[in-house]
């Protein structure tokens, strides 16, 4: 019997780069091992050091393959295990999908250096939010919109079915839950399909069972 594939994780609370394989994999009824290390300790540079070229997280090891790459690992994923709705079956909502996960996963720095993913957080709304975070909401409001319009009719996801590209804008939806970020309509219901979906609340509950706490994370931040 073959061994089961691992995935190695940062903190659930925090790592966006982590829950997005994560939840792909658990949502498509993967068998996996899931390794969490806490980042920013000593430990993590042990371990995760020793294993990955980029000294990051996540990380996948799968017999002789290994990797490092949120995207490529469900790449990887979807070919190794034949998951058939990772990406939409339609070839213009397919291409328009691999594009809006290509955006998400290079894009949006604003926004993620702003809203840290913050699981344990209070909603609460930030102070004061600058134009180009503004901007970066606007665009992934409008995103959700226009896809959810076009291309949602078999299902809650994005493109209808769960696949790749919900996998992706799930912490997302996190961080417009924990900055208390206004949406209404579709963009609302898709946010709370993303946050009610059986495996995110899954790693939602794990994440609050975390005792490590990493300080540039909660600035501004007050906990129930």
């Amino acid at each position: 019997m073959a061994a089961r594939p691992t995935l190695i994780i940062g903190n659930r609370n925090y790592s966006s780069w982590s829950l997005r394989p994560w939840l792909f994999m658990q949502s498509s009824g993967i068998d996996f091992v899931t390794e969490m290390v806490p980042l920013q300790t000593e430990r993590f540079a042990e371990r995760v050091g020793a294993l990955s070229p980029t000294h990051k997280v996540p990380l996948l090891l799968d017999g002789a393959i290994k990797v490092w790459d949120s995207l490529a690992i469900c790449e990887c994923v979807r070919e190794q295990y034949k998951v058939a709705d990772a990406w939409p079956r339609q070839p213009e909502a397919r291409a328009v999908a691999r594009s809006v996960v290509a955006e998400m996963h290079s894009g949006f720095a604003a926004l993620r250096n702003a809203m840290p993913m913050n699981l344990r957080r209070t909603p609460q709304a930030l102070p004061a939010v600058a134009d180009d975070v503004h901007q970066d909401i606007a665009r992934i409001i409008a995103l959700w919109q226009d896809c959810r319009e076009r291309f949602g009719a078999e299902g809650e996801g994005l493109f209808g079915r769960f696949g790749i590209a919900d996998a992706f804008f799930a912490p997302v939806a996190m961080r417009f839950h924990s900055y208390a970020v206004a949406l209404e309509g579709s963009a609302q219901a898709y946010a709370d399909y993303l946050r009610n979906l059986p495996a995110m609340r899954e790693w939602r509950d794990a994440a609050n069972a975390e005792v490590e706490r990493i300080d540039k994370y909660e600035t501004s931040v007050a906990h129930a």
